[in-house]
């Protein structure tokens, strides 16, 4: 059993592969060692690309310089040490609320703040949860063991097990140097508190795992630590039996995943009689999976569509939705399902979908409606709903005439999710915030109906002279894409107002309300606008509005973006010269994209942990997983689209661009940091002005720590400051 429950066996692969993204911090694949010399083939010409070499002497030597010259600008503004102030009284504050996962009536929870920057792992029952001030025990003190272990650990989850009523618990604790995607895993036992010297343990590597019983496991990794089972993205391929006290070498081989493929990772289904069903998940392709069960010495392919979600089993019916749309022919007749759509069929071991496996629609969202995400508790099914990007949250259970929709009576107009919930528990975990709203935690009885707020995060700006607006823009092909405001009441709208424009655009993520203390109070709260932009390539509208902009299509992505930017200079609520945009990850290519395509709508440009070479992205770390997404360079048509859009190619010295400001890792095994430098690099043999921070430590979320966040968000609001406030 697990302290942080899959919403879906689907998101076991999305959450491998990609990962979290957020507003206030960036987001981050396969070893950072990745050989130079494959590297080094595939453009003969790039003269930069020693800067991929990411511990590189010479890369280092160059990356030390740059943060030397950023921070000692950014730095001496006198703006600076009180935005860092605020940002360390926000991340530090122990007024936060403290998430947690249930079991047994104890709830878990991990805990950083300024004494414990490693953090805590620590317990309390439900019942001092729901007071005041909790009293915790502490499991691991990560600071402690770090230091014990002369280690740069970074606590990156436990996945749990036990027999039912049972709280002899046994972890598999996930521990990453300095924050990388990559991990150490090791046995933990929460009776003794105390890490197994002989337990179960995996180097380091990007594993997965599932508990079969007591003594055995699904596992997933670099087997053998010299990536021959690892595909060409650079995740693990074969899955294998693992049973206690036998070495990790003669685990059994279950399954073998093609090279070409994304990855493949293990998974279980629990039946309504306690046992396990074995499972493997392969991605074909970043957004495609294939689902086989493991039944005896036979391994069996579940007949679901490619562009499918398996959440699991509910009274022995298999729910899943479906991104695409899917038809289904029995007996001579088609029975058309509806991209986006959540679906039950009785569970079977087959390959082939008979009258009576025949699935059920549960529930089909409209144009304007997303499933965010489907969980399961004790005798329900949760799905939560974003209804023109306001969240819902539903009860779904099996009435006389079919499966029936009840929405639970939770605040509006803001954005909702499930952070807790389990089949085995029947209290759930439900947050709520809006922009201008901090989060409030609410448990909600599945047996009662009854819901109640336990914890709220105090007001960390003011918010009392600030309104938030939702607007709509026309994009260039005549799509309306909606988008947030967020200013002072009774703003002159003379052009002058300082706004920062977010986007992401990409992997249907979507991007909905959500309270930033930080934002708030170093922003909003000194006179700055917000704007959160829903383009295309997101999750707002489901998985079509995700597919309008895949590939070749993908420009429609940065059309939107631009119009919602035009939008606010047409209604003169900023102009250029106070206009900054800010993205991460796949939003860093956005920034890139928006650099090179339209320097003249922006002053500033925060461009964090970004793809920008879009004709190598494929070969380093994890880029090989993203040809779903962006398109394959080996294709003549798809590279032709990838060099007419990569930011790293059409970069021109002749051009006057904005001074953007790059952010990176250069732990970060996800996206290589090697983008950033070289887009950096570019400025600099141009001599055009850029700032350039590249934090040693952090992973993909370019920080470590709570005290390396607040740095990191000081330095970005101190720029901002510098390019839209101070004219």
């Amino acid at each position: 059993m697990e302290f942080k429950r899959k919403s879906s066996i689907a998101s076991i692969v999305l959450l491998t592969l990609l990962g979290c993204t957020s507003q206030d911090a960036s987001v981050n694949t396969a070893p950072a060692t990745q050989p130079v010399a494959e590297v080094r083939q595939a453009v003969a010409d790039d003269p930069y690309l020693w800067l991929e070499e990411v511990e590189g002497e010479q890369a280092l030597a160059w990356v030390k310089g740059q943060n030397s010259r950023t921070l000692a600008q950014l730095q001496a503004d006198p703006v600076y040490a009180d935005l860092e102030a605020k940002a360390l009284d926000i991340v530090n504050a122990s007024e936060r609320i403290p998430y947690g996962s249930i079991r047994n009536g104890k709830v878990y929870n991990f805990w950083q703040d300024a004494t414990n920057v490693r953090g805590l792992w620590r317990r309390t029952t439900l019942e001092s949860y729901g007071t005041d001030q909790p009293e915790w025990e502490t499991i691991v003190d990560f600071d402690a063991f770090a230091k014990a272990e002369g280690k740069n650990w970074v606590y990156k989850g436990a996945d749990c097990y036990t027999a039912k009523d049972i709280a002899n618990y046994k972890c598999l604790v996930s521990l990453s140097d300095g924050g990388k995607d990559a991990v150490t895993v090791r046995e933990f036992d929460l009776s003794s508190k105390q890490f197994l010297d002989e337990g179960f343990m995996l180097p380091e590597a990007k594993s997965g795992m599932e508990w079969i019983d007591y003594n055995t496991l699904l596992v997933t990794t670099d087997w053998g630590g010299d990536g021959s089972t690892l595909t060409e993205s650079r995740y693990p391929s074969v899955v294998k039996r693992w049973t206690r006290g036998t070495p990790l070498e003669e685990a059994e081989t279950l399954f073998s995943a093609n090279k070409t493929d994304v990855g493949a990772f293990p998974f279980t289904l629990d039946r309504d009689d306690g046992t396990k069903v074995e499972g493997v998940v392969v991605a074909p392709t970043f957004f495609t999976r294939e689902y086989y069960i493991l039944s005896g010495a036979e391994v069996v392919q579940l007949p679901l569509p490619a562009q499918s979600d398996l959440v699991g089993l509910y009274e022995e019916q298999l729910f899943f939705t479906v991104k695409q749309d899917w038809t289904v022919t029995v007996d001579g007749v088609n029975t058309t399902y509806n991209t986006g759509s959540l679906l039950a069929m009785p569970f079977v071991v087959s390959s082939e979908i008979t009258q009576a496996t025949l699935p059920e629609v549960v529930f089909e969202p409209n144009a304007r409606q997303a499933i965010e995400g489907v969980s399961m508790t004790k005798g329900q099914i949760l799905m939560t709903l974003s209804d023109n990007v306001v969240g819902k949250v539903f009860a779904i259970t099996k009435g006389q005439s079919g499966w029936v929709s009840k929405q639970l009576d939770l605040p509006a107009n803001g954005t909702l999710s499930v952070s807790f919930a389990d089949p085995d528990e029947d209290t759930v975990f439900v947050n709520y915030e809006g922009f201008l709203t901090p989060d409030s935690l609410m448990s909600y009885s599945a047996s009662t109906g009854k819901v109640t707020t336990l914890k709220s995060l105090p007001s960390w700006f003011d918010a009392d002279d600030l309104v938030v607006e939702q607007k709509q823009v026309e994009s260039k092909d005549g799509t309306m894409i909606p988008f947030f405001v967020i200013h002072k009441k009774g703003i002159k709208h003379d052009g002058k107002t300082p706004t920062l424009l977010y986007g992401y655009g990409g992997f249907q993520i979507s991007m909905r309300p959500n309270y930033s203390g930080l934002r708030g109070k170093l922003w909003l709260e000194r006179g700055g606008a917000f704007v959160l932009a829903n383009i295309r390539g997101g999750g707002e509208f489901g998985p079509k509005w995700h597919q309008a902009g895949l590939k070749t299509k993908r420009q429609v992505i940065y059309d939107d973006f631009i119009a919602v930017g035009e939008w606010l200079i047409d209604h003169k609520l900023t102009s250029p010269e106070h206009l900054g945009i800010q993205g991460g990850s796949n939003g860093g290519l956005l920034m890139g994209v928006m650099l090179t395509q339209r320097p003249d709508l922006w002053n500033a440009v925060i461009v964090q942990v970004p793809l920008l070479d879009m004709l190598r992205f494929h070969l380093l770390l994890a880029g090989a997983s993203w040809v779903g997404e962006y398109g394959s360079p080996d294709m003549p048509e798809e590279r032709e689209w990838l060099e007419a859009m990569s930011p790293y190619h059409n970069f021109d010295a002749g051009t006057a661009y904005p001074e953007p400001f790059f952010v990176t890792s250069t732990k970060d095994d996800r996206v290589h940091p090697g983008h950033a430098r070289k887009m950096a690099k570019l400025f600099e043999a141009s001599g055009k002005p850029f700032l350039y921070y590249e934090n040693i430590d952090g992973g993909h979320s370019a920080a470590a720590n709570q005290q390396e966040t607040a740095r990191r968000v000081a330095l970005e609001f101190t720029y901002l400051t510098e390019k839209l406030m101070a004219k």
